[in-house]
């Protein structure tokens, strides 16, 4: 891998997850594992993320479902915040998300999902100055 390579999946990282979240990974990163984020730099944000097959939001749908079904709350947050921050998908595309992945990859899954989902969408509405707006 080339560092354009590199350099490419650092700008759809920041793109997909904000500025913030990938400055802090950044200033954590340690010998121990900077291979690590190098590697899903490169491969994660570039080779995955920027293929041609399928658009940023239908991935955007697909690593929300996979962390669900997971149970990687702290993996489902950050995206669930990253795709509703940045207006690639709204709380009514979020609930079709969840509401879907509840029937294949199971209703108490889905369940934490929606309760993760809520704080967060709470959170960026109290960041937005838009309490007591309840979305879809």
């Amino acid at each position: 891998m080339s560092r354009e390579s590199y350099d490419k999946g650092m700008k759809t990282r920041r793109k997909v997850l904000g500025d913030e979240w990938v400055d802090r990974a950044e200033r954590n990163k340690t010998d121990f594992n900077a291979d690590f984020q190098d590697l899903i730099t490169r491969y994660v944000w570039d080779e995955i993320w920027n293929r041609p097959g399928l658009p940023h939001k239908v991935r955007r749908m697909l690593v929300i479902t996979a962390t669900l079904a997971l149970g990687r709350w702290e993996e489902f947050r950050l995206h669930t915040r990253a795709a509703l921050a940045s207006g690639d998908l709204d709380a009514a595309e979020l609930k079709e998300v969840l509401l879907q992945a509840a029937i294949y990859c199971g209703v108490p899954a889905a369940n934490s999902a929606f309760k993760e989902a809520r704080e967060v969408i709470d959170e960026l509405a109290a960041a937005s100055g838009k309490r007591g707006k309840k979305p879809a």
